[in-house]
Formats: structure tokens, sequence, C-alpha cells
């Protein structure tokens, strides 16, 4: 890889942000969620999973870096 992985995630989270923006305006405003109670749990969702994964990713090359610290 000659990319810094975190250069290489943030612009991959640039490009899958407004796709995950645009799924979940997509079922916000199909008519599923019929309820404020299936709303909220919608975005306790979406919301925090999203960050997780960006999160992991940051976790996942520290963990590579200990494991084989002789590559980049």
């Amino acid at each position: 890889m000659h990319q810094n992985f975190t250069k290489l995630w943030n612009i991959t989270f640039l490009v899958v942000g407004p796709l995950w923006g645009l799924f979940v305006w997509m079922v916000w405003t199909s008519g599923q969620l019929k309820t404020p109670h299936q709303e909220i749990l919608f975005l306790s969702v979406v919301i925090p999973g999203f960050i997780l994964i960006y999160l992991s990713g940051f976790l996942i090359a520290k963990r590579h870096a200990i494991k084989y610290p002789d590559t980049k």
C-alpha cells in the first residue's frame, strides 16, 4: 500500500458518508417508520453504527501496526 491508511480511510468515508446519508433519507421518507418510537430507534442504530464503523478502521490499523511493526 503506497498511501497512508488514515488518508485512504478518510477518503473512503467521504464517499461512503453521502451514500449512507442517502440510504437513511430513503428509509426515513419511505413511510416505513410510522411512530416516533420507530424513528428514534432507527436513528439510535444508524448514527452510532456509522460512527462505530468509522472508528473501527483506526482500531484495526492500530492492531495491525502492533502486530506487524515492520510494515507501513
